[in-house]
């Protein structure tokens, strides 16, 4: 029987951190639990590609937009599960049994965040991450996602957004019977660079001001042309 875990990678210009991620991802290797790494590019100018390509993975490449990316990505893998993780994040110790225990149980899950800084702002940030996918079923991108094939591909799949790609999967998920993903037992780690730049406050309150006004219906498209204003294409 055949692994039955594809990886899903967005990345752009992630030669600093794809290494980290994919030595993380050896565990489940050993595991007989993935397939096969799917690194989908969004126009890297770095050596992403070719760490990417020298560590085994299928690359993807298409624009810098993050759901097309992982769009793209999921078409492209052929497992039966998905887990779809950013490329500056850390999976801790014991995932792949984790979710193992989660593909057992059939239903969709994200990790519990932290960040890879100390200090009372980055537990702040991570508490209150944690408390709105819980309570509202919206976890982020950035605390992963793993799902089932069959149930992704029910759910539509990720669309090509600029930005939010990921609440507007969580918001069908929570539609559909027995497909609310629920949190594991475990955090991920992922990079608290962008905070730091900007400020834990102001970048905090910058993407809860976007969600609030994703929900109310401003065009992903519009709150992109802001955001970028500002930002790098994500990684």
């Amino acid at each position: 029987m055949r692994a039955q875990l594809s990886v899903v990678i967005p990345t752009w210009n992630a030669e600093d951190t794809l290494p980290a991620l994919a030595a993380d991802l050896m565990e489940g290797v050993e595991a007989g639990l993935i397939r096969e790494l799917v690194v989908s590019d969004g126009g890297s100018q770095d050596a992403t590609v070719h760490i990417a390509q020298s560590i085994g993975a299928e690359v993807i490449k298409g624009s810098a937009s993050r759901g097309g990316q992982l769009r793209r990505g999921a078409d492209a893998a052929q497992g039966a599960w998905l887990l779809f993780i950013h490329a500056d994040s850390r999976l801790p110790e014991g995932w792949s049994k984790a979710v193992l225990a989660q593909i057992a149980q059939g239903t969709p899950a994200y990790f519990k965040l932290s960040f890879d800084a100390s200090g009372l702002a980055s537990r702040l940030v991570a508490g209150w991450a944690n408390l709105r996918a819980a309570r509202c079923a919206l976890p982020y991108g950035d605390q992963g996602l793993l799902i089932s094939r069959k149930m992704y591909d029910a759910a539509g799949g990720y669309q090509d957004i600029p930005l939010m790609e990921d609440v507007a999967l969580a918001r069908i998920l929570d539609r559909m019977p027995g497909a609310r993903p629920v949190a594991l037992p475990l955090s991920i780690r992922t990079s608290a660079a962008r905070y730091q730049s900007e400020g834990w406050l102001s970048r905090g309150a910058r993407n809860l001001l976007l969600l609030l006004r994703y929900l109310g219906g401003v065009d992903p498209h519009d709150l992109a042309q802001k955001y970028r204003a500002k930002q790098r294409p994500p990684s």
